[in-house]
């Protein structure tokens, strides 16, 4: 039976990927609520939004980093919210962030520690709730094996697969079900100039989808694109001794 999800809430509501993904829910006829630090962004987006597809979107101001808004954000939420997807996401520049701790920090905490904090007071608002729950957590394949080019990104996007995993085990038995999604190369602005090759590159859109039929069938972990799973699975058989030489 197909899950009847009335409102979906999205973390990280103003990047590419969260944007395509609440256009497609709201081609489901779900209604929304858009999370982010970029209010003025957000509202805009909701706007057309609302003129496209019809449905109900709400915006509201989150930043991940602050238990302030972490707290002001659930207590605030209404009871029809069964479906909450983070998007939220930091590449930023691994150079910069090897001589400077502030950097590595908001690295960091972007990608694993702040989602990480959000996500348990998800968890903590479904378990008051009933019927058909998700939570939806968009990890990277960055965080399958460390390399020298994005170490710190991908051992946060680590990080935050592994919590997805245990709360994956903590919620089933509540009913809840907790997807992780590990895209490749994404056509997006936090990827723009990058010289990504085009047969295994997504775009947002083609995530919107990907992420959506995973929910319906309730998968556990998705790539998207798919041939990510057999590429990422090369990567982490490469034996230590010879990896460590390669420029990746």
């Amino acid at each position: 039976m197909k899950p009847n999800f009335k409102t979906a809430l999205i973390l990280g509501a103003g990047s590419d990927m969260a944007k395509a993904f609440a256009h497609h829910l709201a081609k489901q006829n779900i209604n929304l609520i858009l999370a982010g630090r970029q209010l003025k962004e957000l509202q805009s987006d909701a706007s057309d939004i609302k003129i496209r597809y019809s449905v109900n979107v709400d915006c509201v101001s989150l930043d991940v980093c602050s238990a302030k808004s972490r707290q002001s954000l659930f207590q605030g939420l209404t009871d029809n919210v069964t479906f909450i997807a983070s998007f939220v996401g930091f590449l930023g520049n691994q150079t910069e962030a090897e001589q400077s701790d502030e950097k590595a920090t908001q690295i960091l905490d972007a990608n694993f520690t702040g989602v990480a904090l959000t996500l348990e007071r998800a968890a903590q608002y479904l378990e008051g709730q009933s019927g058909h729950r998700v939570i939806v957590g968009i990890s990277s394949v960055a965080g399958d094996r460390g390399r020298k080019s994005n170490y710190l990104y991908g051992s946060a996007k680590a990080g935050f697969t592994a919590y997805l995993s245990g709360l994956r085990n903590r919620l089933y038995s509540q009913g809840i079900h907790v997807l992780t999604v590990k895209p490749g190369f994404v056509r997006t602005s936090m990827t723009a100039g990058m010289p990504l090759p085009k047969p295994i590159t997504a775009s947002p859109e083609k995530t919107a989808v990907d992420i959506y039929k995973a929910v319906l069938k309730k998968k556990n972990t998705i790539y998207t694109l798919w041939i990510w799973r057999y590429i990422m699975c090369i990567i982490r058989s490469i034996p230590e001794f010879l990896f460590k030489r390669l420029s990746l």
